[in-house]
């Protein structure tokens, strides 16, 4: 298959001459040539204007002769247009001296009248040439306004932009720095270009140990580059973020090219909402231990004042049924009646005051407590609530063990508003230094929903006393149904639990 030679674009020449016949000379040659030609004669200022305008031309041949519109007058007129059209002279055996002022006027080429043989190579050598600097001004246009529009948004980011080079012997130096340097760190961007030390030296010695750490560790792992450190300052420090994602290259050398930012605002929020978070949680903490001191004051009074007139009425009712004479059997049943009632009542205050404070978890510990909680459960909702201990000398400290018992009573409490559950199972056991207690029954189940409810105080409470004992906390759908707590907080506050290997080594 032979390919078709595309066809050439026809040449569009710009002629100034002073007549027709002064170009017929160039006729021949131009139809000799195999690249087709359109031309159009212009004499004075005036056409050569409107020519211009009248469409693109690839080149202008220049005739001498032509008493309106010299060589220098043509170029000008050229140039004011805004045209980079080349002027080709085609001069005389008698223009010879005319020859080097024509290329000091702007001629791009002189051609002997004599050797028209080289006007067509001439022509589009100059063509190829002009469209050459057409598309580098292109280029250099669109370079311009790239670097302009970058320009404006470097200078509008809320930092710093930088390009840092480490070389293979280790040492650092920026490439480009933004004009963020000076508001940032508070120094110009030529110091900084001029030595990277002066970044490392706004830091005081441990941020800037850890900068150089943080920027090793990116380069040999090739991981992002995430690093915040506060200036130095005797005042208010500025915490600065450098984020970039590392080059390297063969030779062993690594770029960054990335942002500094000023995240000194967000840092103090952060820190703000930490002071806060622990104030509530310490006033979460001291509302508890109020809430179980009343707990314990109305415990007491149940216990021991309201106890001892129940107690007091059961035994002198006792005492008015057996003094009731021969044939008043009515009112002996409505003694027995109080009686009963009496019962109720005193269970009603031993099961509300042990609800208050278990007097039987200061006395028998957790996993006694739980059980005894279990078994209030189970006769006052009739649904079977299991407990398994896996170790009965699981003794953690009071507040633990209160804070666990009470996270188990508002679980079960959960359990029996929410749940339509028959069954409810408890384990409590020892798990690296924690305690775990998870809860698990066969209701309904539990939601995202249910657990994102503004009102869900229980949950909400649960979590809270976990956190305030630096525990974990989850709930989820169990496997078969239903729901699933956990509860995992450390036996000893303070204590860091032992880790996997030092468990192994203590193993061995």
């Amino acid at each position: 298959m032979v390919a078709t030679p595309s066809p050439r674009q026809p040449l569009h020449l710009l002629v100034i001459a002073a007549s027709d016949e002064a170009m017929e000379r160039l006729l021949p040659i131009l139809a000799e040539s195999d690249k087709a030609c359109k031309f159009h004669r212009v004499d004075s200022p005036a056409g050569l204007r409107t020519a211009l305008g009248e469409q693109p031309w690839d080149a202008a041949l220049y005739l001498p002769g032509v008493s309106a519109l010299s060589l220098p007058a043509a170029v000008r007129e050229i140039d004011e247009f805004g045209m980079d059209l080349p002027v080709i002279l085609v001069a005389g055996p008698g223009d010879q001296p005319a020859m080097q002022p024509a290329m000091k006027a702007g001629a791009r080429d002189v051609i002997d009248a004599d050797r028209l043989q080289r006007l067509i190579p001439a022509v589009e050598r100059e063509v190829r040439e002009a469209r050459h600097r057409a598309d580098h001004r292109a280029a250099l246009e669109m370079l311009n306004e790239s670097q302009a529009r970058f320009d404006a948004l470097a200078s509008n980011l809320p930092g710093m932009l930088f390009h840092l080079r480490r070389d293979a012997e280790g040492g650092f130096r920026f490439l480009f720095v933004s004009e963020g340097c000076q508001k940032l760190f508070g120094f110009k961007q030529q110091h900084l270009l001029a030595s990277a030390n002066k970044l490392f030296d706004a830091f005081d010695a441990d941020k800037r140990k850890s900068l150089e750490h943080a920027l090793l560790e990116s380069a040999a792992k090739g991981t992002l580059l995430n690093w915040e450190g506060h200036t130095k300052g005797r005042t208010r420090q500025k915490w600065i973020n450098l984020r970039s994602t590392p080059y390297r290259f063969d030779s062993g050398v690594v770029e960054w090219r990335g942002i500094a930012t000023n995240v000194t605002e967000s840092k103090e929020s952060e820190a703000e909402l930490r002071r806060s978070r622990q104030q509530l949680a310490e006033l979460s903490t001291h509302l508890e231990a109020v809430k179980e001191e009343e707990r314990e004051r109305i415990s007491r009074d149940i216990h021991d004042e309201l106890g001892s007139i129940l107690v007091f009425l059961k035994i002198e009712a006792a005492h008015l049924a057996s003094k009731m004479p021969e044939g008043t059997s009515h009112l002996r049943e409505k003694a027995h009646s109080i009686e009963h009632l009496l019962d109720q009542a005193m269970s009603t205050a031993s099961r509300v005051a042990r609800e208050l404070r278990p007097g039987i978890l200061k006395e028998f510990g957790l996993p006694a407590a739980i059980e005894c909680q279990a078994e209030d459960f189970t006769q006052r909702f009739g649904i079977p609530c299991r407990v398994q201990c896996d170790e009965d000398a699981i003794e953690p400290e009071p507040d633990t063990s209160l804070a666990l018992f009470r996270i188990a009573q508002e679980a079960l409490t959960n359990v029996a508003k929410h749940a339509h559950a028959s069954l409810v199972v408890m384990r409590l056991r020892r798990e690296r230094g924690n305690i775990l207690l998870e809860i698990r029954d066969n209701g309904r189940g539990i939601s995202e929903v249910d657990m994102q409810k503004p009102k869900s105080f229980g949950l909400r409470g649960i979590r809270e006393r976990v956190l305030s004992l630096a525990g974990e906390f989850s709930i989820e759908p169990a496997e078969h149904g239903g729901t699933h707590i956990v509860l995992r907080v450390p036996e000893r506050a303070g204590v860091e639990p032992p880790s996997e290997e030092e468990l192994q080594r203590n193993l061995f």
